[in-house]
């Protein structure tokens, strides 16, 4: 299976079902009066979390996710059924980002966490909702409310305890496969792999973690080069980090610079991936001069914990997972996850938001109006009747917008355009 971990998908919620215009019509009953039923709700887009998905495949196959609209109103005061909502299963770790603003919509970090993504609109009303003392036998009813709709980019972060990382080649795979039983593609290549691999790990005392097998880093990986840019977001979450070093120096490298090169990597990264605990296995002892090699790194680096393995041979593992699981034991502040929560906003006063609308002069005569309470107005408008055109002006008034109108210059006879909706202005 391939292993897909960013998509961009559309989203769009249902259409509250319209309500009607409908009155009661039966023998024997005077004066039956309105009886026009409201629409169903549109359906929901939600997202959920599950265990039984490791990719984010299906989305890379369909790009859009339209939920249905709700029914229509009914005769009889009957309602229209609301539409089922559509349920999109995602990996657990998935985050979902609102592509034009970059805003986080969801983090779905648990088995069956839900998250409504694109909200369904709410059915119209019929016409037995607008009786009044004044009007007992209305004509008018309202549209369906459209439901959201958002472009979105989801991304999968791995939910793993412990990374490895590394330069290519410096045996992670190797370990991951000796001391799980993961099956990673292992070879004397770089970028062998090319896709993260997990693995349950148990230590001798059994105590069990999650680690991750994430591909090489390179020189300049958070800023795009290699594959490491585009895997480091599987770091993200990871609580403790295993830096490996081939301590035999089989390529040529120094070990030391190797070991500050991934770190400055790790540092250039936007989410502090320095602060995590962090121990550095010397792999691959049983090669000529890793001896001398691992002598001369200590004494660089002196504070850090190092830790001789030979993940090949199998040898000095038991020490090493011991610290892990001691590590994920004390480290017990979680990893800062991206989820959705209210931040504190400082409102200013903005006539154009409590207005619910702008006003823009296109020249020869035209006005348009744009703002999100006006064009939700329209199109929950039914303009099939004159008790509805009638409503519809009074509504205008009440917003103010005739009279800004007037002041930003409209004259009689002028166009107002509402999205497709147009209207000649008079006094």
């Amino acid at each position: 299976m391939q292993f897909i971990d960013k998509a961009r998908i559309s989203v769009q919620a249902g259409k509250g079902g319209d309500g009607i215009v409908s009155f009661r019509k039966e023998a024997y009953v005077p004066k039956g009066g309105p009886a026009g039923g409201d629409g169903g709700r549109g359906g929901s887009v939600i997202f959920e979390a599950t265990t039984h998905l490791s990719t984010l495949l299906d989305l890379r196959y369909n790009r859009l996710y339209k939920a249905k609209a709700g029914q229509n109103g009914m005769p009889k005061r009957m309602h229209g059924a609301d539409a089922k909502n559509l349920i999109v299963r995602v990996p657990i770790g998935t985050v979902i980002y609102e592509e034009k603003t970059g805003r986080v919509m969801a983090d779905l970090t648990s088995d069956g966490q839900r998250a409504v993504i694109a909200k369904g609109g709410r059915g119209g009303r019929g016409n037995c909702r607008f009786a009044t003392s004044r009007n007992p036998a209305p004509q008018i009813c309202e549209r369906g409310e459209p439901g959201e709709s958002f472009d979105v980019v989801c991304e999968l972060k791995l939910l793993a305890d412990v990374g490895l990382v590394g330069f290519p080649s410096v045996g992670k795979s190797t370990l991951l496969s000796v001391v799980s039983r993961a099956k990673p593609e292992i070879a004397d290549y770089h970028f062998t792999t090319i896709v993260p691999n997990l693995g349950v790990v148990s230590s001798p005392d059994g105590r069990s973690f999650v680690m991750a097998d994430l591909p090489g880093l390179i020189e300049g990986a958070s800023q795009g080069k290699g594959l490491g840019f585009q895997f480091l977001r599987h770091i993200e979450r990871c609580r403790v980090i295993v830096h490996i070093v081939d301590m035999g120096a089989s390529e040529g490298r120094d070990p030391y610079e190797d070991y500050c090169i991934i770190n400055e990597e790790l540092r250039s990264y936007e989410y502090h991936l320095m602060d995590r605990p962090q121990i550095v296995l010397a792999n691959k002892m049983d090669l000529p001069g890793a001896e001398e090699n691992l002598a001369r790194f200590k004494e660089k680096v002196p504070d850090v914990p190092v830790y001789p393995i030979s993940a090949y041979m199998v040898e000095g593992l038991n020490e090493p997972l011991y610290k892990i699981a001691d590590l994920l034991d004390s480290y017990q502040e979680k990893v800062i996850f991206e989820d959705v929560q209210d931040e504190q906003v400082l409102y200013r006063y903005d006539g154009r938001e409590e207005r619910g609308y702008e006003i823009h002069n296109e020249g020869n005569g035209v006005y348009s109006l744009t703002g999100k309470k006006i064009e939700r107005l329209v199109q929950m408008t039914s303009f099939s009747s004159d008790d509805a055109l009638k409503r519809f002006s009074v509504q205008l008034k009440k917003m103010g917008i005739v009279d800004a109108l007037r002041k930003a210059g409209c004259q009689d006879g002028d166009t107002v355009r509402i999205l497709d909706f147009e209207f000649e202005f008079t006094n």
